[in-house]
Parts: structure tokens; C-alpha cells; sequence
């Protein structure tokens, strides 16, 4: 009896159990998108009739993404040295050769050398800057320094030192000092607009305005020219006859009004043999 109602059991569920248990269906959008963790396969083909079937080989890893190059980082190095440049050459300026003044190395000069002196026609190559002369054993200085040449430096001692002597025999002084006037001047004869250079013009000249003495008195060639004994008429007039000794040209009041204050003394070359001697 229990047997027959068990097989009527199982006859009963059978169909039940026979219908297939349906699964949920996949979303649209998982059927249109594979997915990109998963990817989908690629659909194999039929092989051949005959033919054994296709072994499917696995797909190849995806390459790698390029990688940028990486900024290259600023040249860090440190830079060339440049090369120094150097500095253009100037070209030397021609050496100007001075001579040395006898009458300055035994000191009967006191001068000091010049550059050279070039002005046009005028000039001097071994110019002197004159302060005082040596006379019988004593400093007689110029009353301010003259522009001259050696020729000039070495005779003038000897003059002051002449009427020095006359001075001191005849008046019992002494020449304390020599006025001066011009002396290097780059200009003409008497200063004229035209005509021959003066010796002023090489530094071979001088004009000595008068002296002063040691007993206080100053003599000059415009007040003693034609003055007294007290204005020194006799020094100057001697001054004036010793110059021309000494001197190739001696020019005094005698000579024009241009000299009426002082006596023009220079070396210059009178004559064929430059031996004749100017005393006015």
C-alpha cells in the first residue's frame, strides 16, 4: 500500500519537475558594451571540413602607453670660459730725444728740463725752465722762472756774474735778484704781424727788465737809462756794454722805442760765419 502511494507521488511531481528553472535574462546595456575589465573574445571561425580544429592562441598583451619623454633639465654645466680679449695695442709714440745742459750739470744753472716745444715754425727741443744762475760763489735767482734753451742758461752766469763784480767794486753791494721779462714767445720780430720769427720764438732770447741789490734798491733799465746815480744809471749802462761781449745781440733803449724798458740779449746768427756781434 505505501509502495503504491509513493510511485503515485512520483508520477504526480514528474511533469514539475521536468520544466526547466529559467534564468534572469542579461541587461541590454551588458549585452551591447563588453565590458573593458573583460574583453570580449573574438568569435572563432569554422575550420575546414576535415580539417583539425584551430587551437586558439592567447591574445597579445596590450603594448605599454608611450611615455613622454621626460623634460630634459637645463644644461646645469658650467659654461666655457670665453676667451679673453685683449686689449688693442697702441702703437708707441716716437721717443724724443733731449740733450743734457753742461751749465745745469756744474751748476751754474739751476733749470729744470721741459718737454719739447712744437708751435708751428716755433719751438724748442731740450726747452729749460731757468731759476737762478751761479755768480762769483753765490745763488742769484731770476725773479720768476723763464722758458730757454742751454745756450741762453750757460752765457746769462756768466753776464750777471760780470756786473755782480761791477756792482759790488762800485757800490759796495750785491745783485739780490734779476727782473725778467719775456723770454720763450712763439711771434715775430718786434711782434709784427708779418716778417721774420724773433730768437723769442726758439727760446734764445731774454729781456731783462732791470736788478734788484742787497742794499735794498731796485734798478731798472727805464728809470736808469737816463736817470741818476741813485737810480742806477752807471749798472745799467755797464749791463748794457758787458751784454754785448757776451752776446751775439744787445738792444737798448739806444736801439728804438720798443726797448725803452729793457734790454733785449739773445744769441742769434748775425753774419755769413754767424760771428757778428748787434750792439744798439
Amino acid at each position: 500500500m505505501r509502495l503504491h502511494l509513493t510511485l503515485l507521488i512520483g508520477l504526480i511531481a514528474l511533469p514539475a519537475l521536468a520544466q526547466t528553472v529559467p534564468f534572469p535574462q542579461p541587461r541590454a546595456a551588458e549585452l551591447d558594451q563588453p565590458s573593458a575589465e573583460q574583453p570580449v573574445p573574438a568569435e572563432p571561425q569554422a575550420a575546414p571540413e576535415g580539417a583539425a580544429p584551430a587551437v586558439l592562441l592567447p591574445r597579445k598583451r596590450p603594448e605599454p602607453p608611450a611615455t613622454a619623454p621626460a623634460a630634459s633639465a637645463p644644461d646645469m654645466a658650467t659654461p666655457a670660459t670665453p676667451e679673453p680679449v685683449s686689449a688693442p695695442v697702441e702703437p708707441e709714440a716716437p721717443r724724443e730725444y733731449q740733450v743734457a745742459c753742461p751749465a745745469v750739470i756744474s751748476g751754474d744753472a739751476v733749470a729744470k728740463v721741459l718737454p719739447p716745444i712744437s708751435e708751428g715754425q716755433c719751438g724748442l727741443q731740450t726747452p729749460l725752465s731757468l731759476e737762478a744762475v751761479s755768480a762769483n760763489g753765490r745763488t742769484v735767482p731770476l725773479n720768476a722762472p723763464v722758458t730757454t734753451d742751454c745756450g741762453m742758461a750757460t752765457a746769462l752766469p756768466e753776464w750777471i756774474e760780470d756786473v755782480d763784480s761791477y756792482v759790488a767794486a762800485r757800490d759796495n753791494t750785491r745783485i739780490a735778484s734779476v727782473i725778467v721779462g719775456t723770454n720763450y714767445a712763439c711771434r715775430n720780430v718786434d711782434n709784427a704781424k708779418t716778417g721774420n720769427l724773433s730768437f723769442h720764438a726758439f727760446g734764445d732770447a731774454l729781456d731783462v727788465v732791470g736788478f734788484t741789490l742787497e742794499d735794498g734798491r731796485t734798478v731798472t733799465v727805464e728809470q736808469g737809462w737816463g736817470g741818476t746815480e741813485e737810480q742806477g744809471t752807471r749798472i745799467v749802462r755797464y749791463a748794457h756794454e758787458a751784454a754785448c761781449s757776451l752776446f751775439t745781440t744787445t738792444l737798448g733803449p739806444e736801439a728804438n722805442a720798443l726797448h725803452h724798458d729793457h734790454l733785449h740779449i739773445d744769441l742769434g746768427c748775425h753774419g755769413k760765419t754767424c760771428t757778428a756781434r748787434l750792439c744798439e
